[in-house]
């Protein structure tokens, strides 16, 4: 894939969220990174650390409110709900303890939460289970017509508050869809935490014409996901400096994860790609941005780190326009 290049030795170590990375490459939650195996071979392909599949609350909350649906002794729900939720988490916390004991790095939990609530505990536990950081997914959908956007805001400030200072680093993984997300991040990294991923992919839906019926979307990411992705790395890096990013969606090979970089990602997430190519799309992904790197006289990574970021551009405005202008918008139909 990659023609013969003289030997230059550059270095591709980065650090994120207060951890010390091999590469700037991070394999994504998943549920491929549930199999330890897996996450060993990514490691050995160069991947600078791995986020365990994420432990839903909502999970939780449906396997409980099923088993007691078919329970005839009420007295027994509080039983039955602590029971399910404690299995969950000494599930997760084994799995936490194995990847610590068979990855050579870092190793980051992942949650999927609702709300604060115990969740406070869970991340203590985290910590002692050995986890290098925590990723948090606070992403939600509001459909309410009067909801107050003050209020969402609050919200996620209320996880991240009761959260941080657990005795880990925190990320906050968001979606796209937030009225100023720079605004946001800047709250969130004063609320503590450590960086943010950009961005979660959301549950898509579609419709079966055949059937007339709302049906489950594509589950994987686009090679297309990837603009938006690198829009707001570069306008987040070039307003909040504070805070780690990583960036996430959309990310396929080496040229996404070099220009994430160049707009100021801490960190890359890779996911979709390695479900369909293994631990083959993080060596070829790393092998191209070593390549790119000679060729263009960069050393190390943070050479090149947030060279095209929002900050940093001659026309910053190229990250907020939106709209086609006129020009574009009429140019097929005269050429």
């Amino acid at each position: 894939m990659f023609p013969p290049r003289r030997t230059i030795m550059v270095d591709l170590q980065t650090s994120f969220a207060g951890l010390s990375l091999q590469s700037p490459l991070i394999v994504g939650s998943s549920g491929l990174t549930r199999n330890i195996n897996h996450a060993v071979a990514y490691a050995e392909a160069g991947a600078g650390a791995v986020i365990l599949k994420s432990l839903f609350e909502e999970q939780i909350v449906m396997h409980t409110e099923h088993l007691i649906a078919k329970n005839d002794y009420p007295e027994a729900n509080e039983y039955i709900a602590s029971y399910v939720r404690t299995e969950a988490i000494e599930d997760y916390l084994k799995l936490i303890r194995e990847a610590k004991e068979r990855l050579s790095v870092p190793v980051i939990a992942s949650i999927n939460c609702s709300g604060a609530g115990g969740w406070t505990e869970f991340a203590e536990r985290i910590a002692e289970a050995g986890a290098d950081a925590l990723e948090v997914n606070v992403m939600r959908l509001e459909t309410e017509l009067y909801v107050d956007p003050a209020a969402i805001e609050a919200y996620y400030l209320s996880i991240v508050t009761a959260l941080a200072g657990k005795g880990l680093p925190l990320i906050v993984k968001l979606g796209r869809h937030h009225t100023c997300l720079p605004m946001l991040v800047d709250k969130l990294r004063a609320a503590g935490a450590a960086a943010v991923t950009l961005f979660n992919r959301s549950y898509q839906v579609d419709i079966d014409l055949t059937r007339e019926q709302l049906i489950g979307g594509e589950v994987f990411s686009h090679e297309g996901d990837f603009t938006e992705t690198l829009r707001f790395t570069g306008l987040i890096r070039g307003q909040v400096p504070g805070v780690g990013i990583s960036s996430s969606s959309g990310v396929y090979t080496w040229e996404e994860l070099t220009k994430a970089l160049l707009a100021g990602a801490d960190t890359v997430q890779m996911c979709t790609a390695v479900y369909k190519k293994g631990a083959e799309a993080i060596s070829e992904a790393l092998k191209g941005l070593r390549y790119w790197m000679m060729d263009h006289g960069y050393q190390s990574v943070s050479e090149l780190r947030g060279r095209l970021s929002y900050a940093t551009v001659p026309d910053p405005s190229l990250f907020e326009r939106i709209q086609f202008m006129k020009y574009f918008g009429t140019r097929g139909q005269r050429d």
